[in-house]
């Protein structure tokens, strides 16, 4: 009894699938002839809702890829690929991290930044913890204004502020040989 239920629903259920593989033909055909039908320039143009209907059907049927005379077969694989890394991307599309800090506190690290130009990340930091706004060090850092003047003095700058005291202390080194000293004025 199990064995005939069996072979009985078995059958019911190719006879659907060829009815359904026949609908899903006469589906791409139907398709196919409307685009042909819309074509007014002399190159065919396709939209986006035909070539996912075109691909939909070959997802739900493969065999109906010899149907298809419009595009070429590798077409219609070839925008199934795109899909299918579209649809990837998105979903492994990061939804998630750190939630974004409001404009008024950003302001507020751009102001301190600007009126302290000596004041680091990490002092803006603490100092925001003090206030009791809770923010990462890496966020202070990231909203910051910089300088376009380096905070401390160049090595141009230095070697021309020590220069005069260098050469004091080389004369006064050298102190037997006065000709090899210069006057620092």
């Amino acid at each position: 009894m199990f064995a005939l239920l069996t072979r009985f629903l078995l059958a019911l259920r190719s006879v659907i699938e060829v009815g359904a593989s026949r609908e899903a033909e006469i589906l791409v055909l139907r398709q196919q002839l409307l685009v042909l039908n819309r074509k007014s320039q002399p190159r065919l143009r396709l939209r986006n809702i035909d070539r996912l209907m075109l691909v939909w059907l070959y997802r739900m049927f493969p065999s109906l890829l010899d149907a298809i005379v419009i595009v070429k077969p590798e077409t219609v694989l070839r925008w199934h690929r795109r899909g299918f890394r579209a649809y990837w991307r998105w979903k492994s599309w990061r939804r998630g991290g750190r939630p974004r800090i409001d404009g008024e506190l950003r302001a507020l690290i751009r102001r301190m930044s600007q009126e302290n130009p000596l004041w680091g990340a990490p002092r803006i930091h603490g100092e925001l913890l003090m206030l009791g706004l809770e923010v990462s060090e890496s966020t202070v850092g990231r909203y910051m204004i910089r300088s376009p003047r380096p905070r401390s003095q160049s090595w141009k700058t230095f070697l021309r502020n020590q220069a005069g005291g260098s050469l004091r202390s080389i004369c006064s080194w050298s102190a037997p040989y006065p000709s090899n000293c210069y006057t620092a004025s």
